[in-house]
């Protein structure tokens, strides 16, 4: 990011990088203290059960590898869960996965924000790098046009963000409704279940507020060299 051409780009962002410290610290004792609790299945049965109870019986679980990696491929149907979670019987993995089979079944009822979502992934991978660089060449080379369009490439990026919000709300909220519904963890134990959905909602909210104030920032800079040129 390029807050070396002005030190108090770093201030005007402090906010979101506060939030998203307080937000990486929240999850990682969530889920340490999350995976001490035993549930009644590991974390693959809780995603099967409930895909097989939303008759998406052809959606596949895999494991992969990594901490926290995991996630929903909505163009090959595969709910991926790293290695803790798939294996795993605590209440951290039960809920995760829920988590990640509750997109499978946003993905199946063509749930709105998440068919947004997945049409934003090409502009938003492209935005977060090339909108990010023709900002900085823009401001080293005082290019007003090259800012500008970096700043269009970068809006992508925010707007995936924005709508990647209630992606992820939704799929907590669903999670949590389906653990219980199913008997996959009692009404009584889903206080660790919410700490840890919750503090993962969490990071997606500091990280779009990142993007945002990098925006606004951006805007500001673009605007106020406007006004220096009359």
């Amino acid at each position: 990011m390029p807050y070396a051409f002005d030190p108090y780009a770093l201030l005007f962002i402090a906010p979101a990088l506060i939030l998203s410290f307080i937000a990486q610290m929240w999850i990682s004792s969530a889920y340490a203290r999350g995976k001490q609790l035993a549930a009644r299945m590991s974390g693959f049965l809780a995603a099967r059960h409930i895909l097989d109870s939303a008759g998406l019986q052809n959606v596949q679980i895999e494991p992969i590898p990594g901490s926290l990696s995991d996630h929903y491929d909505p163009r090959e149907k595969v709910l991926r869960l790293s290695d803790e979670n798939y294996h795993g019987r605590s209440l951290a993995a039960v809920g995760i996965a829920a988590h990640e089979a509750g997109h499978a079944i946003q993905d199946a009822v063509g749930y709105l924000p998440l068919v947004v979502r997945n049409l934003a992934v090409p502009a938003a991978s492209f935005g977060s790098s090339a909108g990010v660089l023709l900002v900085m060449l823009g401001l080293i080379m005082n290019f007003q046009l090259l800012l500008l369009l970096g700043i269009v490439i970068f809006s992508g990026v925010v707007f995936f963000q924005l709508v990647n919000l209630p992606v992820e709300f939704n799929a907590s909220r669903r999670a949590k409704q389906l653990l219980v519904e199913t008997g996959i963890v009692g009404g009584n134990e889903m206080g660790p279940v919410n700490s840890v959905l919750n503090a993962a909602a969490l990071t997606y909210v500091a990280a779009t507020l990142q993007s945002v104030l990098w925006l606004v920032y951006y805007i500001l800079r673009y605007t106020s060299r406007q006004r220096n040129q009359y």
